[in-house]
């Protein structure tokens, strides 16, 4: 009886901590097209993470694709517009190109402007870390959902404002026949100085603060990352989660049209350190108290489960 006991208290060990373990799942991702145009997804995973089964595809506008990436996967999605290929095959497109030359990216990333969703899964305390980013300039409208996690701070994030409408003259990116506003570049891909771009003398948070140009995006899209140092706003946590990454949510919103009625002020991010915008979510060091995981239910189950056989073997 002892034995069997023992057998059991092990196995019952070893299911609890097969479930505790964070990360253990993949995570689905569904890129949805709700845009008046065909939209060329692109994916660059992070260094330290896996090259995923595809880098790039088409979704022509009401199409959808899910994809599974693997637990602890970091990476960045972002939408291709007016792409064509030429006679000699070469593909490329007017806004976020990545360089490839072909319909997949292939570790290339977006040429700003693009508007970015960033990714860093199962990272500190196994949480999700997440954001939308203006800082490398905004091409078109996105917004990412969070399906069935858990956390405090575990909820939608992006920008449905269709900013190009009203992008200032200096940082406006047209049309190949120059008839259409197609992109808004950052203030520091189009000015190239420190200020913008806060390097240099202004690579820190105390030094680079909001300008003109990045409180324009701020004021229309109050969840997404407006410069470098913009965290406590715009950077969202959670566990256990799939994603939906959706290219013009919304019906077509002029900024000028949304003017008081934007998104809801965001929650306050509860982030020690900070994440840099580009490749941030690289960094497993932020330091975020942990939610409860999604898998606490079950392993309550579990608990109660196998403390009633063991109770009924012990009493035999």
């Amino acid at each position: 009886m002892a034995k069997l006991s023992i057998m059991l208290i092990s196995v019952f060990t070893i299911t609890i901590h097969h479930l505790w373990i964070p990360g253990v799942l993949s995570a689905t991702y569904t890129i949805v097209n709700k845009c008046d145009q065909t939209v060329w997804p692109g994916i660059l995973s992070n260094s330290d993470s896996a090259q995923l089964s595809t880098t790039g595809f088409t979704l022509q506008k009401g199409e959808s694709k899910t994809i599974t990436v693997p637990s602890s996967w970091g990476g960045r999605f972002w939408g291709r517009t007016h792409c064509t290929q030429d006679s000699t095959g070469k593909f490329s497109c007017v806004t976020g190109d990545c360089g490839s030359g072909k319909l997949e990216c292939a570790g290339g990333g977006a040429a700003p402007p693009a508007t970015l969703a960033e990714f860093k899964l199962n990272g500190y305390g196994g949480l999700d870390f997440y954001d939308v980013s203006l800082v490398d300039g905004y091409n078109l409208p996105l917004m990412v959902v969070p399906q069935g996690g858990t956390g405090g701070n575990c909820t939608k994030t992006g920008c449905e404002v269709d900013l190009n409408g009203a992008c200032p003259s200096e940082l406006k990116v047209t049309s190949t026949d120059g008839k259409e506003n197609v992109a808004c570049k950052s203030a520091c891909e189009a000015f190239r100085e420190p200020q913008y771009c806060c390097s240099g003398a202004y690579a820190t948070p105390d030094k680079c603060t909001p300008s003109s140009y990045s409180q324009l995006f701020k004021s229309a899209c109050p969840r997404a990352y407006s410069y470098a140092y913009d965290d406590s706003t715009s950077t969202f946590t959670c566990a256990g989660a799939d994603y939906m990454i959706t290219f013009c949510p919304s019906p077509k919103t002029s900024q000028k049209a949304s003017q008081g009625q934007n998104e809801e002020t965001p929650a306050t991010t509860q982030i020690n350190s900070t994440m840099v915008y580009e490749g941030a979510l690289e960094d497993d060091s932020s330091s975020a108290s942990p939610p409860t995981c999604t898998g606490s239910g079950l392993i309550a189950g579990a608990v109660s489960i196998g403390t009633a056989l063991l109770t009924s073997w012990l009493t035999l």
